[in-house]
């Protein structure tokens, strides 16, 4: 099993999410994309890789942020950040994610330095695969 992301030293680089279903969510990131839940509830946390990906519910602005409103994404094609994944086999990957149920954009593209191609996550955010 998979570590809690909690360094005893340096830092550990997680990825946030904010989820309209967080239970749909992390079965995406765990049985599309084969994490390992590590948490369940209120955040979830799902082990990917060698990185993590937290998934929790939206909410209104808090003492630490106080103008900042978390929610997922309304504007699908409107996008400030996204997920990347590297992968060592694209179109392996890109075939049994999508026998798993993720949608993609297109198919890899072949854009010279990288092949590479794009999907949405239940709530929209936005992941590429290269």
């Amino acid at each position: 099993m998979a570590k809690f992301p909690a360094p005893a030293e340096g830092i550990v680089l997680a990825h946030f999410i904010v989820a309209s279903d967080i239970g749909r969510s992390q079965r995406f990131y765990a049985e599309v994309l084969g994490g390992e839940v590590l948490r369940d509830g209120e955040p979830s946390i799902v082990a990917l890789a060698n990185g993590w990906i937290i998934i929790n519910a939206g909410g209104p602005p808090t003492d630490d942020k106080p103008t900042v409103t978390l929610e997922p994404p309304h504007d699908l094609d409107h996008v400030s950040s996204f997920l990347n994944i590297r992968v060592a086999d694209i179109h392996a990957v890109y075939q049994q994610w999508r026998n798993r149920g993720a949608q993609f954009l297109t198919p890899p593209s072949d854009r010279g330095p990288e092949l590479r191609c794009y999907m949405r996550d239940p709530d929209g955010h936005l992941i590429e695969v290269g």
